[in-house]
């Protein structure tokens, strides 16, 4: 058997209600475009019965197919970082394995990586969710690009394609905490947009909660810029300057009053507005420093990312012993 040329990573967490639909659509958009492929599932440690739906498609398909079983539950980018590693495709592409990507729009990014893109990032068309996920993500979006400087028009879309040497650049970071797409936009040399279609999901819901997109923002912000730390004190510098003047405007205010400058001193001092804002000024910035300590701290721990429990392929369905090194 030729070895793959497209290789196609699922990450699963707790996806049993919608896997039959995904195998049914998937395994004849790719055996349509005529190339050798693999599909690597990775179960996140779905607490449903995803993992033996996983195991009996590896049965059904084993020569295309391969299942990485985590432990635990370490996260969707953890799961594809497994599969990056594994990966044997010159072309790799992700997939989530909720159907809302229609697997059939596989061939259109690979008709552009034809073109000589190294990676293909997606433009969700017509997106099927709430006005309120819609603006929260555009939201995000500005947020991000005016921080870090990588231009992704729909960051939350995961069908993507990348060339073989990114993947490889990416494996070759060791972070612990890391946002793919946005590293893989840095290691590429021609990368390029493309819209495809959005579909509602065919069972289940999100696993992004308002929260886990808010921290997954803030740790793609400070992973890839230090802007945040240098806006916080300019500001400081700013809101200083300020407090002086208002102090100084009120003084002089209360010293004509008062005619007396000790007077307008005692009175400037017993407004504590200033005092409130600044000490809330001072708690921001210290939380924005620990965070970027605290990612330090989870560096240098030099702990596994994540664990793998088995890999189901045909040449070995065994348990793997070293885990992935930090």
């Amino acid at each position: 058997m030729s070895p793959p040329q497209l290789s196609v990573v699922i990450p699963v967490y707790n996806e049993e209600a919608g896997l039959p639909a995904l195998f049914e659509r998937l395994y004849p958009a790719l055996d349509s475009l005529g190339v050798p492929y693999e599909v690597i599932f990775v179960n996140d440690g779905s607490r449903d019965r995803s993992a033996a739906f996983l195991r009996a498609q590896f049965q059904r398909r084993p020569e295309v197919t391969r299942v990485v079983l985590f432990n635990g539950n370490y996260g969707q980018h953890m799961a594809i970082l497994a599969a990056f590693e594994r990966v044997r495709g010159e072309r790799i592409v992700t997939l989530d394995a909720d159907l809302q990507n229609p697997p059939e729009e596989i061939g259109n990014l690979l008709a552009r990586m034809d073109e000589g893109y190294d990676y293909v990032g997606t433009i969700r068309r017509n997106r099927q969710d709430s006005a309120f996920r819609r603006l929260a993500s555009q939201a995000m979006n500005r947020l991000r690009e005016s921080v870090t400087q990588i231009r992704m028009t729909d960051q939350g879309c995961m069908l993507r394609a990348y060339s073989r040497d990114i993947v490889q650049a990416v494996n070759a970071c060791r972070e612990v905490n890391t946002f793919i797409p946005a590293l893989a936009y840095t290691f590429a040399q021609r990368p390029t947009e493309i819209e495809v279609a959005h579909e509602e999901r065919t069972a289940g819901e999100s696993k992004y909660s308002l929260y886990r997109l808010i921290q997954l923002n803030f740790n793609l912000i400070t992973g890839f810029s230090i802007k945040p730390l240098q806006m916080f004190s300019v500001l400081g510098m700013l809101t200083a300057a300020a407090a002086v003047l208002a102090y100084v405007v009120v003084i002089a205010q209360r010293w004509i009053l008062a005619e007396s400058f000790m007077d307008g001193v005692r009175a400037a001092w017993d407004r504590d507005i200033l005092e409130f804002f600044l000490t809330g000024m001072l708690l921001f910035g210290l939380g924005l420093l620990g965070e970027y300590v605290g990612r330090i701290y989870e560096q240098v721990r030099q702990r596994p990312r994540y664990l793998v429990q088995a890999v189901l392929e045909q040449d070995a369905e065994r348990p793997e012993s070293p885990p992935s090194a930090p």
